[in-house]
């Protein structure tokens, strides 16, 4: 079939922002490529933003809608409205998804109609895809990956120029990284929800908003990027999802990484996820993971994939747990009155919480004011894995002593690392 006798495929757009603007270009750009693969020309049938176009009009002339509007009230009462007039949906948004997809999957099922959402996980990363089709018939064991190009950015910013996390925020909302309310981005709550659909692709289960506790960037510090670099760690705010004991936990955090690990040397605002199952071992996808034109390729992939349908999201066929403390390893950044014996009494109750310490690094940072008087220093301490509640009880038992002059800084460490 040539592309002139192609048959017309109604696009309605709801949103015309970064993404929504970047879809309408690349669309009509990319028609004739589209016809020639599919037989049909795709076209936008009608644009709704706040001051144009009518809804009711949009979705009567339309075979599929992309909704890249934003926000979950108005967005889901489109998708169900689209979905239940039999209307294949592309949507990007990972909030939505979160907190409504059981919904929205089961009425793309009972309508026979596509409900695709490549572009709410990762950017142009084919995370979803893969979960869906590749890997569909493996046992997923555990994923984790960097989801958030905003904060990728700003850490990868902090340790290569030594930056402050607000002026690295303020670089990466000059260059389009970051929404003018970064929010969502840097308390890692846009990291949360696309791992909650992660984690109910790759172990078939639901998983919502709500199920995944997460940390954003704000409190981190130059400090800790620098003291870092001396134990061999790179940081990167990680969201992970993995079996444990025929529970799942799914979390959100900032991390520090050693060089061997896939995500350690993922920079920028570029997005990674790596993906373990004994079939496989591991396989990591990395790409662009922010950008309006980037976003816009995957919505324009999974408008394509509609228009020649593969299997639906079929409905989950388990009900698995959550767990509440799981094992990590930590960093841990301690402020002290610089006498004799305060790391020994450090040790001591870590030791008695079941901590062991992996390395540590001490440095003075300014002496007393007056003869006598104690100087300060600073204890960085990487720890060996162990679980989360009798590591926090730990840092809890150190901030009360009298030698302690600052609250106590504690960051993830994932200490593996995969041979070639």
């Amino acid at each position: 079939m040539t592309t002139d006798d192609s048959a017309p495929f109604r696009v309605g757009l709801l949103g015309h922002g970064t993404v929504g603007s970047a879809v309408a270009e690349l669309l009509p750009d990319r028609a004739d490529a589209i016809a020639h693969v599919t037989g049909l020309r795709p076209e936008i049938s009608g644009v709704l933003t706040r001051s144009r176009g009518d809804f009711d009009e949009i979705l009567a002339n339309s075979d599929l809608i992309v909704e890249v509007m934003g926000g979950t009230d108005t967005a889901r009462d489109h998708v169900v409205r689209a979905l239940r007039a039999g209307k294949h949906v592309v949507t990007a948004n990972k909030q939505l998804l979160a907190e409504h997809g059981e919904e929205l999957w089961g009425l793309a099922r009972e309508n026979r109609v596509q409900l695709r959402f490549e572009a709410a996980v990762a950017g142009v990363v084919p995370v979803i895809r893969v979960l869906q089709e590749s890997l569909t018939g493996q046992h997923v064991e555990r994923l984790h990956g960097i989801v958030n190009g905003t904060t990728n950015y700003i850490l990868t910013q902090m340790a290569a120029t030594g930056a402050s996390y607000e002026s690295a925020l303020a670089d990466a909302q000059q260059l389009g990284y970051a929404e003018s309310d970064p929010t969502d981005d840097v308390t890692g709550k846009d990291a949360a929800a696309k791992m909650a659909i992660l984690a109910r692709l790759a172990f078939d289960t639901p998983v919502h908003l709500s199920d995944v506790p997460y940390e954003g960037i704000e409190h981190l510090t130059g400090e800790d990027i620098a003291y870092a670099r001396d134990l061999g760690l790179s940081l990167r705010l990680i969201g992970s999802a993995e079996r444990l004991d025929g529970k799942l936990a799914v979390r959100v955090h900032p991390a520090f990484l050693y060089a061997g690990h896939p995500l350690a040397s993922v920079d920028g605002s570029f997005n990674a996820v790596t993906i373990e199952s004994p079939a496989i071992t591991e396989i990591t996808l990395s790409g662009p993971g922010a950008g309006g034109s980037q976003t816009a390729t995957a919505v324009i992939g999974d408008v394509i994939s509609a228009m020649i349908p593969p299997a639906q999201t079929p409905p989950t066929q388990h009900r698995l747990g959550f767990v509440d403390d799981v094992v990590s390893s930590f960093y841990l950044h301690v402020e002290v009155a610089d006498r004799p014996g305060v790391l020994a009494q450090i040790a001591q109750v870590l030791g008695l919480q079941g901590v062991s310490v992996k390395s540590v690094v001490q440095k003075g940072t300014r002496k007393g004011s007056a003869p006598g008087e104690p100087g300060q220093s600073r204890l960085v301490l990487v720890v060996h894995p162990v679980l989360e509640s009798r590591f926090y009880g730990a840092v809890q038992l150190i901030a009360s002593k009298d030698f302690v002059t600052a609250t106590p800084r504690a960051i993830r460490v994932i200490d593996e690392e995969f041979g070639a």
